[in-house]
C-alpha cells in the first residue's frame, strides 16, 4: 500500500508550486513591452516642457491651463533660418499612432527647431510609452496646427523670431 506524503511534504510541494507559478507570472510580465502609465505621462508632459509649446497660453499662465486644453498644438509660429514651424497637435497626432509607432517616431524623427527632438530620442521606451498613454487618455481635441512654411514664406499669424 503506497504511503501518503506527510502534511509537511504536501505543504512544501504546494508552496514550491505556488512559487514557480508566481515566478513564471513575474517573468512573463517582465517580458512584456513597457505599457506606460497615465500618471507618469502626465508628469513627463509637465516637466519635459511639452505644454510650453504644444498648449496655447501655458507658459504665460504659469502652467495654470486646464488639462482638458493641453497639447492641442498652437498657431503661434517659430520663425528662423529653417522657416516657420508650429507646435503640432499631439492629441490628434497620437490618436493615429500606436504606442510602437510613437516610440519609433520619437526615437528616429529629427524635427525642425525649436523642437528638442534629441530629448525625445534620449527618453526611455517606458517614458515614451507613458507619454503616449497619457496623450491618448486625454482624447482627440482641437484642430491641426498650421503647416510648416519654408524660409522666405510669410506667416499669417504671430511668430517668435529667432536670429538669422
Amino acid at each position: 500500500m503506497p504511503q501518503r506524503p506527510s502534511s509537511f511534504l504536501r505543504s512544501a510541494f504546494i508552496a514550491l508550486a505556488g512559487a514557480c507559478a508566481l515566478s513564471t507570472a513575474f517573468a512573463q510580465q517582465a517580458a512584456k513591452p513597457a505599457q506606460g502609465s497615465v500618471e507618469r505621462g502626465r508628469y513627463l508632459a509637465k516637466i519635459a516642457g511639452c505644454n510650453d509649446c504644444h498648449t496655447p497660453g501655458y507658459a504665460q499662465a504659469g502652467g495654470k491651463v486646464p488639462e482638458a486644453q493641453w497639447l492641442v498644438g498652437d498657431k503661434l509660429g517659430f520663425q528662423g533660418p529653417w522657416g516657420t514651424t508650429y507646435p503640432a497637435n499631439l492629441r490628434l497626432l497620437m490618436q493615429r499612432m500606436s504606442q510602437a509607432e510613437w516610440i519609433k517616431y520619437a526615437k528616429t524623427h529629427e524635427m525642425r527647431p525649436p523642437m528638442p527632438w534629441f530629448a525625445l530620442r534620449d527618453m526611455t521606451d517606458q517614458d515614451l510609452a507613458s507619454i503616449h498613454r497619457f496623450v491618448r487618455h486625454l482624447g482627440p481635441a482641437g484642430d491641426p496646427a498650421p503647416e510648416y512654411l519654408p524660409p522666405g514664406k510669410a506667416p499669417q499669424g504671430p511668430v517668435i523670431k529667432f536670429p538669422e
